[in-house]
């Protein structure tokens, strides 16, 4: 008998909401409430985080003549000097919304008109959520109003609400503390890329083959992101490419002939839901100082943390940590025609470091240029 015909690649997909990893929706009150209670929130938070807020407007503006979208445009952009705005005629769904909030730490939602990945739950005799318990999924968080001093029985009943946390809702520090630990706890986990080389013509021999710490380059930077990493792969081009006898993890390109940006996307595609650091197998002189300074610096609202080249011109694409928001980024990038990881990172928001020390950073791809980090080396030990 044949085996069950599958249409689809499985694939690994993020955790995503509505909009975001991180959302969460505010019900339960009246919706001035609600947008009070997020402007409180967004004044605390927008220092540290990238916040977003997603309503629904009561009072449809009426568009006036002269705009775009009165002459039968779909899409008005306007530059309002201080901000942009970006008026649609078409109506959004949850692949359009994540790719608009992608940029995003924390998507806070109206959830009287739109629903989340996770619920706060205010209790306000004035809007009773015994009516909209279908939309408490997944509550985090249960804030009473002034004069409530219980949960209601509907409420304390459900399930998975014994360690929900209830606070006043005009316990704005309070609710601070309870999001930053909400988004501490969501953090990416790091995990690491040896990229362990193309074909390597310029050395005319394998550059993660090389032998400058006592062990194949490879094995060395895998053994140096281990500190830092909760698991390191090896990015190889091909299944003829591994080195067996190693027994290391490894990530075989799926997006192939596209070099580095190959074994990025790949990586990502083999976990969606990680922060990846990359590294280049042709640096031997790599510190672990500058690896964890790198990392001691990672910035996860950004799309990556990376460090400037050794003339500070541009941004060092192959000793980078990148945050799963740059999947999408970098699969938009390649949709357009590139395939440099530089470029992705010229044009985003990235966080940029100065190098402790520039020779850390100095590629090795000439056989002279080998001979010569292995006498500075040899020297140093």
């Amino acid at each position: 008998m044949d085996k069950q015909h599958e249409k689809h690649v499985k694939l690994s997909r993020p955790s995503l909401g509505e909009y975001n990893r991180n959302e969460l929706s505010i019900l339960g009150t009246t919706c001035a409430n609600i947008r009070q209670l997020a402007n409180q929130l967004i004044q605390s938070l927008c220092d540290q985080y990238s916040v977003a807020y997603v309503d629904a407007d009561h009072k449809a503006s009426v568009v006036t003549e002269d705009a775009a979208l009165a002459n039968g445009a779909t899409l008005e952009a306007v530059d309002k000097i201080t901000y942009r705005s970006l008026n649609y005629q078409q109506e959004f769904n949850a692949f359009q919304n994540r790719q608009l909030f992608n940029y995003q730490d924390l998507v806070l939602v109206n959830g009287n008109h739109f629903k989340a990945q996770a619920q706060i739950a205010v209790i306000d005799p004035v809007k009773p959520l015994e009516k909209k318990l279908d939309k408490l999924t997944n509550v985090k968080l249960v804030l009473l109003t002034e004069g409530i001093t219980d949960v209601p029985e509907y409420i304390s009943q459900m399930p998975d609400l014994a360690n929900v946390p209830i606070m006043r809702m005009d316990d704005i520090t309070g609710i601070i503390e309870f999001i930053s630990a909400f988004l501490t706890e969501r953090s990416a986990p790091l995990f690491g890329l040896v990229l362990a080389g193309g074909k390597s013509e310029r050395m005319q021999t394998d550059k993660g083959s090389l032998d400058y710490h006592g062990k194949t380059q490879r094995l060395h930077i895998h053994e140096l992101l281990s500190s830092y990493c909760a698991q390191v792969y090896i990015s190889y081009a091909d299944e003829q490419a591994v080195q067996q006898q190693e027994d290391l993890p490894v990530i075989i390109d799926t997006f192939t002939g596209l070099g580095p940006y190959g074994g990025i996307l790949s990586a990502f595609r083999n976990n969606t839901d990680v922060a990846w650091i990359t590294l280049a197998c042709d640096l031997p002189y790599l510190s672990p100082q500058t690896i964890g300074y790198l990392v001691a610096r990672r910035n996860p609202s950004k799309l990556a943390t990376a460090f400037m080249d050794a003339e500070n011109r541009f941004p060092e694409p192959l000793i980078t940590i990148w945050e799963p928001r740059a999947y999408p980024v970098l699969l938009q990038f390649l949709s357009q025609g590139y395939s440099c990881p530089r470029k992705v990172l010229i044009n985003s928001d990235v966080e940029l470091l100065q190098v402790p020390n520039v020779l850390d950073i100095q590629n090795v791809n000439y056989p002279e240029q080998r001979e010569a980090a292995m006498q500075h080396l040899k020297a140093g030990k």
